[in-house]
């Protein structure tokens, strides 16, 4: 298969959707709409999306990721009013939420209509719907005529794509068409609510918080317990990122934390050290306060470190959004150890620590 690229390139440069760019958003809608695969920008991460009511357009997404089919893709729409289609009941709690944070990064799970297909849930009887904010995404589900089923554009496993270079590294020659509306806004995917049962329950932290939810809700909600540690063997997951190894960098990686009021930076000293010798190419991923004090305990070792910032520890925000770009860089750097700072968990840092733990596949040092 050979992929096209499709570079709005007066929505990159103004961020306005001009004539020229609409054009291109038809031709990948035509491709939705025949059964094909367009991967997407919307305000989180890029997605790869099909029509969610196409059984076979949703295997075909399975396939081009490597992704496992129990593993739910997220249904997007442009228009509230497609919700009715899609679900059998919304509850009091996902009026409130819509109200306040849709369109935007939040996806809820809703029990699911017998219009949508098994292969869009991964079998389960709920449906995970999202209505993003991106403009060139909602004129894709909208010139599509459907509504889109759009997992993160990436292989499954790997870090999830934040540009159309990611998708070109990952997708070429596996989708029909790749839209490049340039770099995503968040960096990390949608908040997932679960608003299917009695009690919403978060499954994904993101960009709305669990502090933001539990305001506009006014209650507490539950957790789910795949974000305090892995999904257990056996256990369905209810949304994606949820069981499977995820947003992992090909080197291993230890996430160095903090607890008990220990330092991180001579945590992470400390385990360069052991390394060192040992590993071909060590990597640090970090704050600028985090290299600085590295700088200064081990300069004999940073010195021959691939060292990735992650800017200020003081902007959890600004960290989340380049966290997957550094991830992908230390794997074209060829890197074989990773020692990464931690975040605390206070509102978006939650999401960022979620992505974190995954991706050092819960290898962690709590200090």
């Amino acid at each position: 298969m050979e992929t096209k690229v499709l570079v709005l390139e007066d929505y990159k440069r103004t961020g306005i959707l001009s004539r020229a760019d609409m054009d291109k958003l038809d031709e990948a809608a035509a491709v939705i709409r025949r059964g094909g695969l367009a991967a997407f920008p919307t305000e989180t991460v890029y997605g790869l999306g099909g029509d969610a009511l196409m059984k076979e357009a949703s295997r075909k997404i399975y396939a081009a990721k490597g992704r496992p089919s129990d593993n739910p893709l997220i249904v997007h729409i442009c228009d509230i009013d497609q919700l009715s289609e899609l679900t059998v009941r919304v509850s009091e709690e996902a009026g409130k939420m819509a109200e306040k944070y849709w369109p935007g990064p939040l996806t809820m799970v809703f029990k699911k209509s017998p219009a949508v297909p098994d292969e869009t849930t991964g079998g389960l009887d709920t449906v995970a719907v999202r209505f993003p904010v991106h403009p060139a995404a909602l004129a894709l589900i909208k010139k599509a005529g459907t509504v889109i089923a759009a997992p993160s554009a990436n292989l499954s496993g790997r870090p999830s794509t934040t540009s159309a270079a990611h998708c070109v590294e990952d997708l070429n020659g596996r989708v029909d068409v790749i839209v490049d509306g340039g770099d995503c806004e968040i960096g990390l995917e949608s908040t997932i609510l679960d608003v299917s049962g009695d009690v919403p329950q978060l499954l994904r932290p993101g960009a709305v918080t669990l502090e933001m939810i539990t305001e506009t809700l006014g209650m507490d909600i539950g957790e789910d317990a795949a974000i305090k540690g892995p999904l257990k063997e056996g256990v369905k997951p209810k949304a994606p990122g949820m069981k499977y190894r995820h947003y992992a960098p090909k080197a291993p990686m230890i996430l160095f934390t903090e607890k008990n009021g220990g330092s991180i930076a001579e945590a992470m000293a400390a385990g360069l050290r052991e390394n060192a010798g040992k590993e071909e190419k060590m990597a640090v991923l970090c704050s600028e306060e985090c290299i600085s004090e590295l700088n200064k305990l081990i300069p004999e070792i940073m010195k021959d470190v691939d060292v990735k910032s992650t800017g200020s520890r003081e902007d959890k925000a600004g960290m989340a959004h380049v966290l997957f770009e550094r991830l992908r860089e230390m794997d074209a750097d060829g890197v074989s150890f990773i020692a990464a700072e931690g975040s605390s968990e206070e509102n978006i840092g939650k999401a960022l620590m979620n992505r974190m733990k995954k991706a050092a596949a819960w290898q962690i040092v709590t200090v």
